[in-house]
């Protein structure tokens, strides 16, 4: 898509809310949090969207996220960043009980679903006049908004911490970001985001902190129910950290009934963490709305090693509503997972998608999910940006070959 296009792109936005209270506040403004320091939430008119746009229209279309734009915030066409959101594939895993699908967020740009994200907000931040943006990051959402904001000609500055996947670092400043590794977890850094903001160098894009990361993640549901021919699956296991594209997806499910283009069912959502980090999970466990803080952060899965989420009560809201739940699981069983995809299905899940699969695997064993139910699992970002095991085999082209090794 040509992103200077002059296309007619209406947005139906009328305000934005408060997630907590409710209170209102004026869309084509800049905001962070509301003055309850919660999420603000994007409302737009769904009744001249239902009049504007029909299920047929959107059939015609290129399925890309675009597609969706009278569901999107962007006003303007010409503040439009993109590099190619494509719709991403459903991919069903044979090898597997139950043969769960796997939605695989690893074929956006920057490798990660991330960019969903971060394209809506950095098209935001460009047409609210924003010239600088900092952000925490465990990596791929750096990476995206490096990207984004390069194209958008948007100064970033981004940290993550010491132990942030060298390739995420990397690609962050191969792509623009000034990018700082912290000694601590994405809460420390987060905490240097903010300082910096009430100083006024630049605006804080942390998780949440925007209205607008919400409304790209939200392109998962509507995309899912599109895919499904207007129907929802049974359960969703989506790894969550920040737990933005649950809590978009919930939002999204909730438009599209307006619409009448979807009913009342719901699929059961499953917020899966690691056992390592798991604040959400207890919290749900302790029948309370909001998380502490989990001290001793630590899983190879990087992305959802998030200690303290400010969004905690909407997931937590969404999971109870749905009559999900959440699910810990740990680093054995994520790292047997990725292995067992790659191996039997020739798919390359992230760490974060591994722990989707293995909570489907102990949700299903648990009785949770049952083996004829229809079962989505996100797979957040491609296994290419992971470690892999080392593949060290060697022939000499000089030296006697055992074919018989083959037989």
């Amino acid at each position: 898509m040509n992103e200077n296009c002059t296309a007619d792109r209406p947005s139906f936005v009328t305000h934005l809310e408060c997630s907590l209270t409710g209170e209102r506040y004026p869309a084509d403004q800049l905001h962070g949090l509301s003055r309850a320091g919660r999420p603000l939430l994007v409302r737009y008119d769904l009744d001249a969207v239902g009049r504007a746009l029909s299920r047929d229209t959107l059939a015609a279309r290129p399925t890309d996220l675009w597609r969706w734009r009278e569901l999107l915030p962007v006003r303007d066409s010409g503040n439009i960043v993109t590099l190619g959101e494509i719709e991403t594939p459903l991919i069903e895993l044979a090898a597997e009980p139950g043969r769960p699908i796997v939605k695989d967020e690893g074929r956006l740009p920057t490798g990660s679903f991330k960019a969903r994200g971060l394209v809506m907000a950095v098209a935001m931040a460009k047409a609210l006049g924003v010239k600088r943006i900092a952000m925490p990051t465990n990596g791929n959402a750096g990476a995206a908004l490096a990207a984004y904001a390069a194209r958008a000609g948007i100064a970033t500055t981004i940290f993550c911490p010491a132990d942030t996947p060298e390739i995420n670092v990397r690609e962050i400043a191969m792509q623009g970001g000034d990018v700082w590794r912290v000694d601590g977890l994405i809460d420390d850094c987060g905490a240097i985001v903010g300082k910096g903001a009430a100083e006024g160098l630049w605006f804080d894009f942390s998780t949440l902190k925007e209205p607008y990361r919400i409304e790209g993640k939200k392109t998962m549901g509507l995309e899912l129910a599109a895919q499904l021919g207007w129907t929802l699956p049974d359960a969703i296991f989506y790894p969550t950290g920040g737990g933005t594209g649950l809590i978009g997806m919930w939002k999204a499910f909730d438009e599209l009934e307006a619409l009448g283009w979807i009913g009342s069912q719901r699929p059961r959502m499953y917020a899966v963490q690691a056992s390592g980090c798991a604040p959400i999970v207890k919290a749900y466990d302790d029948g309370v709305e909001h998380a502490d803080r989990w001290e001793d952060a630590h899983t190879v899965a990087a992305g959802i090693r998030v200690p303290r989420a400010v969004g905690d009560f909407l997931i937590l809201r969404a999971v109870r509503a749905s009559g999900g739940r959440a699910l810990a699981v740990d680093d054995d069983a994520i790292l047997q997972a990725v292995d067992d995809v790659a191996r039997g299905d020739g798919l390359l899940l992230c760490p974060e998608g591994g722990a989707t699969l293995a909570a489907y695997r102990g949700a299903l064993a648990d009785g949770l999910v049952g083996i004829e139910e229809r079962a989505v699992l996100f797979n957040c970002a491609t296994g290419l940006k992971y470690p892999m095991p080392p593949a060290e085999q060697f022939l000499s082209k000089d030296a006697p070959i055992d074919f018989d090794r083959w037989r």
